[in-house]
């Protein structure tokens, strides 16, 4: 199956002709076929799907730089737009191509949080077209809320799918690019509403039209070779909550975020490998100095093999452990020293740095 292309579904509807026939006596027994009945609240629950359309695809732009296409959102009308850290990558400048306007707009990095995957633009001549989002609240979601997905999968603008929340509170981590940290995203939203490639900083919306998450990634399934496909109906969306936190605080600080609300360990650590050849735990390379580790003691050879009793094997379970704490929690890490001995520690974690 190509992956890279949404499947194309035909639904064939077959005429089937019924016949009458005689039963025993000579009594005629005749059949017939009518078309299914449509549900009462069809009409009503269709119109409030064009409806939200029609209200938030003004808000939702294509982004192009040299390396990448993605989706964003118009955030005010001063013409900051909110995308993924991942839709920008390394550049600087990006081609913005509005909904009602098919003529390129220039457009500057104000800032990306990649912690977080976030990141905002700007416009360097906003329209006074613009349509900024209404954003909802994303605490408020619960599973089997009715969302739509917008945005520009492989390019096709304005493109809209449909689905449920799945979960809330989710916790993933994003496959890694190139030499960079992959990021670890706490409390994701999991949608059913198709995400690929493309979609990533569009919309997700309810059905009141508010932007209630940011599509992010769709999971991938292991497949035969090593390579994974797209898993169907697994799609993540960054919670709107944290959204307009942090680009509320790329604009308001230069680019800059000075409030994480992350937990931090204070160490530089490395993937240590045991004798089965397997990942055995975190290696700690160095310690910040004055940081959390350092004041529970925790010194450079040590090797991290859980937090809070949760095994830690590699790079990923060390950072989904830490994504679900608070900075000041005190938790429980298990170390291996230097000599093989095992022993526990208390750390009062800190908060990671911003940007």
């Amino acid at each position: 199956m190509n992956l890279s292309h949404p499947a194309l579904a035909t639904v064939l509807t077959a005429a089937v002709l019924a016949a009458a026939g005689c039963a025993a006596g000579g009594t005629a027994v005749q059949t017939s076929s009518s078309s299914p009945s449509v549900p009462p609240n069809a009409p009503a629950l269709e119109q409030a799907y064009v409806s939200v359309v029609a209200k938030v695809l003004p808000s939702v732009v294509q982004i192009t730089s040299d390396r990448s296409l993605g989706s964003g959102i118009v955030f005010d009308t001063k013409g900051d737009i909110v995308t993924n850290a991942h839709v920008v990558g390394q550049a600087t400048k990006f081609q913005v191509r509005l909904a009602d306007n098919p003529k390129a707009i220039p457009a500057t990095l104000v800032g990306a949080y990649r912690p977080d995957d976030l990141a905002v633009i700007k416009l360097d001549q906003p329209p006074s077209t613009l349509h900024p989002a209404h954003f909802g609240d994303s605490a408020k979601l619960q599973a089997g809320d009715i969302v739509l997905a917008m945005g520009n999968p492989l390019g096709l603008t304005g493109s809209v799918t449909d689905g449920i929340i799945s979960g809330t509170g989710r916790t993933v981590t994003e496959p890694a690019e190139g030499s960079a940290q992959p990021a670890t995203l706490p409390d994701i939203i999991q949608t059913s509403a198709a995400i690929n490639p493309g979609n990533s900083g569009g919309a997700l919306v309810d059905l009141a039209g508010d932007v209630i998450g940011v599509p992010t990634l769709a999971a991938l399934e292991p497949q035969s070779g090593g390579l994974g496909g797209a898993a169907p109906g697994l799609g993540f969306a960054i919670p709107s909550n944290l959204v307009t936190d942090i680009a509320g605080q790329l604009i308001a600080h230069d680019g800059h975020v000075v409030n994480s609300h992350r937990a931090e360990l204070g160490v530089r650590v490395v993937t240590v490998v045991g004798s089965s050849g397997q990942p055995a735990g975190m290696g700690v390379v160095s310690v910040v100095p004055a940081g959390p580790a350092a004041a529970a003691g925790i010194q450079p050879g040590e090797v991290i093999t859980a937090v809070n009793s949760t095994p830690v094997h590699r790079a990923s379970d060390l950072a989904e452990a830490l994504a679900t704490l608070d900075p000041g929690q005190k938790v429980e890490v298990t170390l291996t020293t230097t000599q093989g001995a095992t022993r526990t520690v208390t750390v009062t974690l800190g908060q990671l740095p911003g940007s």
